[in-house]
């Protein structure tokens, strides 16, 4: 038998280096989209939305990359199970007593449910809203505080692995981006 293998097989030529081009598209070679995991049309072409929720001196407490496609209200509360807050010997593990967002996160049933959970959204309303049963003028002036959190995507921004990705894999982007927060961390701390 294993003669009859070796006749078939004829003796090996050499057909000079491979070459990837005209003959295999990019999808052949690639497992899933083209672009890469989370990567979503925007207003400018294509992105990933990076959901960050930080305490109140800009670290980063979680972490959320998702498509740039859906909206903000309907990734939050994902964001917000992504917290890995440590436990304290004999204490339980803390929630966010409040959470301040921007008017993209403006949803009465998302102020609902995390009204439930114990947590207070501090959400201005959008200027198309009519119905604003939760306005409270004195609960806004927190809404100030919202630049902290612009601050840190800032520090993200100047990661240029982040700014441009050029990763295909999420889970290689995610580690960049872990580092990043990492680094970001270590600063502040230092």
């Amino acid at each position: 038998m294993a003669r009859c293998v070796a006749s078939a097989a004829g003796r090996p030529r050499w057909r000079g280096p491979a070459e990837v081009g005209t003959d295999v598209s990019g999808r052949q070679l690639r497992s899933g989209e083209k672009g890469g995991a989370a990567v979503g049309k925007t207003k400018r072409g294509k992105g990933t939305k990076w959901m960050v929720l930080v305490d109140g001196q800009g670290l980063p407490l979680g972490v959320r990359l998702e498509s740039a496609s859906p909206g903000e209200v309907t990734l939050a509360e994902a964001t917000l199970a992504e917290v890995r807050v440590p436990r304290a010997k004999g204490r339980p593990r803390q929630k966010p007593k409040r959470v301040i967002a921007d008017r993209a996160y403006d949803s009465d049933p998302l102020r609902e449910r995390l009204k439930k959970r114990g947590i207070e959204l501090i959400v201005p309303y959008r200027k198309n809203s009519r119905h604003r049963r939760y306005g409270d003028g004195r609960k806004l002036r927190r809404y100030k505080r919202r630049w902290i959190i612009e601050r840190t995507n800032a520090w993200l921004g100047q990661f240029r692995r982040l700014l441009v990705r050029q990763e295909h894999l999420l889970a290689t982007y995610r580690a960049f981006f872990y580092l990043a927060c990492l680094w970001i961390t270590l600063r502040r701390c230092l």
